[in-house]
C-alpha cells in the first residue's frame, strides 16, 4: 500500500480524536455547571449522561490509538503478523466496551426522553450502542481474515 494513503488515513484518526477530545475538554463541563446551575429534576439525569460519556471516551482513545498503530504496522510491512491482530482485537474489544458502557447508561437516555418529553433522545442512545457494534463485528471478520491470511503465508513460506 502506498504511504499516501495510510498518511490520509492516519489524518482522519487524529481528525476523529480531535472532536472528543474538544467536547470532554469545553462541552461536558460547560453543560455540567449549567446543570449545577440550574436545579432542575434534569440535574442528576445530566450528571449520569456526562459520566457515560466521559468513560466512554476513554475505550474511543485506545481504539484510535490502536487503529493508528495498525497504520503504522502496514507502513512498515508488518500487516500480514500477528502484531496486527492484536491492534485489531484491542479495537474490537474497545467497541464491545463502549457499547456495553451505553448499554449500562441507557436508563438516563430513557429518563432523559421521559422528562423532556423527547423521544428521539432514546434514538440517540440507542446509536451510541449499535454504531460501535457494528465497528467490533467488522473488526471481528478483520481480525479472523487476517489469521487466516498469515496461516496461508506462513503455510507458504514452508513450502518454499
Amino acid at each position: 500500500m502506498k504511504r499516501g494513503s495510510t498518511n490520509f488515513l492516519k489524518i482522519a484518526v487524529i481528525f476523529l480524536g480531535i472532536p472528543i477530545l474538544a467536547l470532554c475538554i469545553f462541552g461536558l463541563p460547560i453543560l455540567a455547571k449549567e446543570a449545577t446551575e440550574s436545579n432542575s429534576e434534569f440535574t442528576y439525569v445530566l450528571y449520569g449522561i456526562i459520566i457515560v460519556m466521559y468513560v466512554s471516551a476513554i475505550p474511543y482513545f485506545i481504539a484510535l490509538y490502536q487503529a493508528f498503530k495498525l497504520l503504522n504496522y502496514i507502513d512498515k510491512n508488518k500487516a500480514f503478523a500477528e502484531i496486527s491482530v492484536k491492534a485489531l482485537k484491542n479495537i474490537k474489544f474497545s467497541a464491545i466496551t463502549i457499547s456495553g458502557i451505553y448499554v449500562i447508561g441507557l436508563p438516563f437516555f430513557f429518563i432523559f426522553a421521559e422528562l423532556d418529553d423527547a423521544p428521539g433522545v432514546v434514538l440517540i442512545g440507542m446509536l451510541f450502542i449499535f454504531a460501535p457494534m457494528v465497528i467490533a463485528v467488522f473488526a471481528a471478520v478483520l481480525q479472523r481474515l487476517l489469521k487466516e491470511a498469515i496461516t496461508i503465508k506462513s503455510e507458504n513460506d514452508l513450502t518454499v
